[in-house]
């Protein structure tokens, strides 16, 4: 089983997260921010990873730290549970539509970490969460899974749908990236032998 366990403690954060790459979807998410709740149970859910995620951050402060903190968490325990990579896809892509938004990624898991996040998000809050933090999620997981992940938006207007769209999008491609191929098993999909 391809399964990751991840206990990060800082002055800012505590958080404890377990990762299994080829589950069914479940998640118990407590990150005392309810909009990352949601993303990260429809992020569960959509890629059909189990995940749990328990953090106690300084949110007296802002989310900040909470969502920065979960997505390095999140981004080790990708890098963890996928090991030396052998057999993997590497790569996942899917324009994903939701309402009036539509939201492109694409992803590769190469081992050089960069983020593209072309998105355009008029809205400063979605209730208390601001927007800007989606982007500093998907950085630090970016700079720990030690992938590229590419998001381009076409559509939207909606701040939910957007970010909601990218979250689900994001959750499909990098399905697509680690699951086993058949036909290359015993292989690093990389011509250098090493990812």
């Amino acid at each position: 089983m391809r399964h990751a366990e991840i206990t990060r403690a800082t002055k800012e954060t505590q958080i404890s997260l377990t990762l299994e790459l080829d589950g069914t979807g479940k998640s118990e998410i407590s990150t005392g921010c309810g909009f990352l709740d949601h993303m990260l149970t429809l992020f569960a859910a959509h890629g059909r990873f189990d995940l749990c995620v328990k953090c106690e951050g300084d949110t007296f402060v802002d989310y900040h730290h909470t969502v920065e903190d979960v997505g390095i968490c999140l981004g080790l325990a990708f890098t963890r549970a996928l090991g030396d990579k052998k057999g993997i896809t590497r790569y996942g892509n899917i324009i994903l539509p939701m309402d009036e938004a539509l939201v492109l990624s694409a992803v590769d898991f190469s081992g050089r970490m960069f983020l593209a996040w072309n998105m355009n998000i008029a809205a400063q809050k979605v209730g208390d969460f601001d927007t800007e933090l989606a982007e500093e999620f998907w950085r630090a997981f970016v700079n720990n899974a030690l992938c590229t992940l590419h998001f381009q938006q076409f559509a939207g207007k909606n701040a939910h749908h957007i970010i909601e769209c990218a979250f689900k999008s994001a959750a499909r491609s990098i399905s697509q990236a680690v699951k086993i191929n058949p036909e290359y098993a015993d292989e690093i999909p990389s011509t250098k032998g090493v990812i």
